[in-house]
């Protein structure tokens, strides 16, 4: 099963940007604090290479933090990304948008990275691969941003990812149904424990993993090439 599917759908692509911060706890802010966090190493005229870039919030929130940082943003989606351009609408100057995965960027180097709710799409091997792949465009000392799913170390992913689905769907939720859909995402999404996904950046030659940000299931982790 194609789990990324959905990102081609014209129905859910329209709704993409009114259902992801309902969805994510504390969205916009995460985006606030990923910058704050980039900025810490990055120059005023930052490259900044964003994998997972389709819909473009987190470039328009980038790029109207950061007038001079200029960006790559990749994303398999071709609908996404035109999602992302009508998001950035002027600011597109500042953004060269790609189809594809982390194999079609450049060597770069580049002075940061970020990786927002992609991860969690892949398999334990390909996130390492790719994890690999952005370690290998970015400056020494460059800082890496992601947040994804991710479950508690000590399992009791069905509780946490029932949780995370319950905030989506709002007031009022029936939690037989949320466990149901959240059995379900189980399932499709190769979702890795906390633990696990700190190793994989260690793995990757990242260093000085913390974890910055946390919202039941999501989690969020900055690190230095």
């Amino acid at each position: 099963m194609d789990v990324t599917q959905p990102f081609s759908d014209p129905a859910a692509v329209a709704r993409y940007v009114e259902d992801t911060p309902r969805k994510v706890p504390g969205f916009a802010d995460m985006h606030r604090m990923a910058m704050i966090l980039l900025a810490e190493r990055a120059p005023d005229d930052a490259n900044i290479l964003v994998l997972g870039a389709g819909g473009g919030l987190e470039l328009k929130a980038f790029a109207e933090g950061q007038p001079r940082w200029r960006f790559l943003g990749i994303d398999p989606s071709g609908e996404m990304l035109d999602l992302a351009r009508r998001i950035l609408g002027p600011l597109e100057t500042r953004v060269q948008l790609q189809q594809g995965v982390i194999d079609i960027a450049p060597s770069g180097p580049f002075d940061g990275a970020t990786c927002f709710m992609t991860l969690h799409f892949l398999t334990k091997p390909e996130r390492l691969r790719t994890l690999r792949e952005l370690r290998r465009r970015l400056k020494p000392g460059a800082t890496i941003v992601v947040a994804h799913h991710s479950s508690p170390p000590r399992g009791e992913l069905g509780n946490w990812l029932t949780r995370s689905v319950a905030f989506a769907n709002g007031p009022g939720v029936d939690f037989e149904q949320a466990a149901e859909s959240a059995a379900a995402m189980a399932s499709r999404l190769p979702i890795l424990p906390s633990n696990e996904d700190e190793a994989l950046l260690r793995k990757a030659g990242f260093k000085n993993v913390t974890l910055f940000y946390a919202g039941f299931t999501f989690r969020g982790w900055v690190a230095t090439a």
